[in-house]
């Protein structure tokens, strides 16, 4: 048991210098790609300045079958929140913006919900998730792909987010936030947001090979980048992989093992590029990776964590006595995490196409544990096995809602008649949603995103299901109808049928009204 524990210890530390340990990690991810039906991924691991591994394995694409490389391009997703803050750190060492300073300063047209706030809002609440909007408020707006509303739309429309929280309480993850901030950078230095990144922070840090947006690589004929994939039917198929141009600063970069070392190395030396230029000064470094607002940590855990939270977009805790600066990204079919521990020289970095969040844990506390010192946690079998009884148990719970469907079905005249709910409802930041019936089935379309369109079952009479064309999206919803004396419909909510459902689906924070 001794020799077996010395020897994980020393695993991790020693892949530049032997092909067994080396092999060790490979079949670690091997196994971790069939356990969760992920196709590819790749993995790099930076330790004192020197990378000690940066591979890929399995396929980019399930639909070409290539092989996924240390050089395969990857939409991030929401690591690039971390280029947002930096991009903001750069501006405020020029003197062009200070943190405390009011979004109206640079967005004159800003508004919250509440006036009070329209005024007190400031940058750093931007980037800190602590605006009191809620998880995902808003997402609809740019969530999923393929979506019709700009940058300017979004900007306006945040007016009619009412807040689920008291301003600078908590810590609820929001995107559309982050956007505004993106925003803020265009309007001080005249670039758009990927023009911004790809100019100020990824050919000067030496990321050569990353994009500030997918488009832009797509633009730039790159051909090495993967397909995105999410699992159907309890298998992963090829779904699209882009990214609404209007959200880039929330999650637009593509890069890849490669470059995300290139960027982990830059970070540790103090925001410092190879050629020896400081792009942000410690004094601004100090606001990113500091505690900005913070969230409970289990009183019991497996780092023995006494801090979490979040700086100025980075998630912030602390492990085994060392500070960690992380973050995860998730678009539809692909995941990615990123983790720093600063004072340990370490960089992990898991690249993935397919979004099951397990692999990449599985794979990046495995790493962490055996440079902290920790007794194998067999993190494969742990995630594996709780991932089989979530799973088992959202399927389960996903056909008793729709064998209840089934049986309400037999009963035709308890049914919701299209004369009652057909028509045109309104959501004043969402926009217009369609419900039409030709003559035997009724079918809804959102106007401002026009890849989320579905089927409605009756389910109870005043509820039915949405149920998206896009199977993809694991996203189908409860739609309930308010009816009059009359039986007319004069508004509806949304709520997912499931928790396995993406918090991007805000669908429970439209309020639509009848046209």
């Amino acid at each position: 048991m001794k020799k077996n524990f010395s020897f994980l210890l020393i695993l991790l530390s020693l892949l530049s210098f032997g092909q067994v340990e080396e092999k060790k990690l490979d079949e670690l991810i091997q196994n971790t790609l069939k356990t969760f039906d992920v196709p590819g991924m790749s993995v790099g691991i930076i330790k004192d300045g020197k990378i000690v591994y940066a591979k890929g394995f399995g396929v980019s694409s399930l639909a070409t079958g290539k092989s996924m490389d240390q050089n395969t391009l990857v939409g991030i997703a929401s690591n690039s929140k971390g280029f947002t803050g930096t991009a903001l750190a750069i501006l405020a060492d020029e003197g062009k913006l200070n943190w405390d300073d009011k979004v109206t300063k640079y967005i004159p047209e800003f508004q919250m919900y509440d006036p009070y706030l329209t005024q007190e809002v400031t940058i750093k609440d931007l980037v800190t998730h602590r605006t009191g909007l809620g998880l995902g408020q808003g997402d609809l707006m740019f969530f999923p792909e393929g979506g019709n509303l700009t940058v300017k739309d979004i900007v306006h429309n945040v007016r009619y987010l009412k807040p689920e929280n008291r301003f600078r309480s908590t810590l609820d993850y929001n995107n559309i936030m982050f956007i505004v901030a993106g925003e803020v950078i265009t309007r001080i230095s005249g670039l758009t947001w990927a023009e911004f990144i790809e100019q100020r922070i990824l050919k000067p840090v030496g990321m050569n090979a990353s994009y500030g947006s997918y488009s832009r690589a797509k633009k730039a004929g790159v051909s090495n980048i993967i397909d995105a994939h999410a699992p159907v039917d309890g298998k992963a198929v090829m779904v699209p992989h882009d990214w609404n141009e209007t959200a880039n600063a929330a999650g637009g970069i593509i890069s890849n093992i490669t470059d995300m070392m290139t960027w982990a190395d830059f970070l540790m030396n103090g925001f410092t590029t190879k050629d020896g230029k400081k792009l942000v000064s410690d004094k601004q470094i100090q606001q990113l990776w500091n505690l900005q607002i913070s969230t409970p940590v289990a009183l019991k855990n497996t780092y023995n964590s006494n801090f979490a939270g979040y700086g100025l977009g980075w998630f912030l805790t602390d492990v085994k006595g060392h500070k960690q600066v992380y973050h995860t990204g998730g678009l539809i079919g692909t995941v990615t995490q990123f983790t720093l521990i600063p004072d340990l020289k370490l960089g992990i970095v898991v690249l993935t196409n397919q979004q099951s969040g397990a692999a990449f844990s599985t794979i990046t506390n495995t790493v962490k544990d055996s440079y902290l010192g920790m007794p194998d946690q067999n993190w494969l079998k742990m995630h594996g096995d709780r991932m089989a009884k979530y799973n088992a148990d959202i399927e389960k719970g996903k056909k008793e809602v729709f064998a209840k469907s089934e049986a309400f079905a037999k009963q035709k005249n308890q049914q919701i008649k299209p004369e009652q709910i057909t028509g045109t409802y309104n959501d004043k930041w969402f926009g217009d949603v369609n419900l039409s019936h030709d003559g035997k089935t009724f079918r809804i379309v959102c106007q401002n995103s026009p890849r989320l369109k579905g089927e409605l079952i009756p389910y109870t009479p005043n509820v039915m299901i949405v149920k998206w064309d896009d199977r993809s999206y694991d996203a189908d919803a409860f739609m309930n109808f308010n009816l009059d004396e009359n039986g007319k419909a004069q508004s509806a909510t949304l709520k997912p049928i499931s928790d396995i459902t993406d918090f991007s689906f805000d669908f429970e924070d439209l309020d639509l009204k009848k046209k």
